[in-house]
């Protein structure tokens, strides 16, 4: 099986609303749209992967072990709506601020490419055929610097214009065009991983 084309996805701002610092289920409110992204990118045998920055752990508003604990809640509730995210890539640091340990600069943290070049070394992905969507400039940077063939800022301030939820469905239909590989079926069942790309 050759390389595999991701949908890379930031989590505050796409997959949930960002309201600051969201670690628990009870501060989570998950943008509209975002289920049928994932689950049109799992039919099209995309890997589905979230590259977030988490300067909530370098500020000490939540721990490494916490994140991990949120993000497979997460998974859950995607899988409860038939969707799979297939692996999560975080950078826990902040050039600035930070508890000792975490304050400091650092390759993974975007606009940095880290992240999706940790992704890309772990996962056997084809960067040129995959798709990138964030909120900030910062996310389409980092995709680009990876050399990630498309990548679309979505929301308000993105490219397009419109709303969040409007801009999801315009890659819904870019997806949906994609024709399905045949290792489709690898995929299903397949466990989150959750790394720090820091680390690889």
């Amino acid at each position: 099986m050759g390389p595999q084309p991701a949908l890379f996805l930031d989590r505050d701002g796409v997959i949930n609303v960002d309201h600051g610092y969201v670690c628990t289920p009870d501060r989570t409110e998950f943008v509209d749209g975002i289920f049928d992204l994932v689950r049109v990118a799992n039919q099209r045998s995309h890997r589905v992967v979230v590259v977030t920055n988490q300067a909530g752990i370098a500020r000490g508003y939540y721990s490494e072990n916490e994140f991990r604990r949120y993000m497979e809640w997460m998974s859950g509730v995607f899988e409860e709506h038939q969707a799979r995210l297939d692996a999560v890539y975080y950078c826990p640091h902040h050039p600035a601020t930070g508890q000792t340990g975490y304050k400091r600069a650092c390759t993974c943290r975007k606009p940095a490419p880290g992240m999706i070049l940790a992704a890309q070394r772990d996962l056997a992905l084809d960067l040129a055929a995959s798709i990138l969507v964030g909120d900030k400039p910062s996310d389409i940077a980092a995709g680009q610097a990876a050399g990630v063939g498309l990548c679309v800022q979505v929301g308000a301030d993105g490219a397009m214009g419109h709303g969040i939820t409007e801009d999801l469905r315009a890659v819904v239909d870019v997806l949906a065009v994609r024709q399905a590989g045949d290792h489709q079926s690898d995929l299903v069942g397949s466990d989150i991983i959750i790394n720090t790309a820091s680390t690889r």
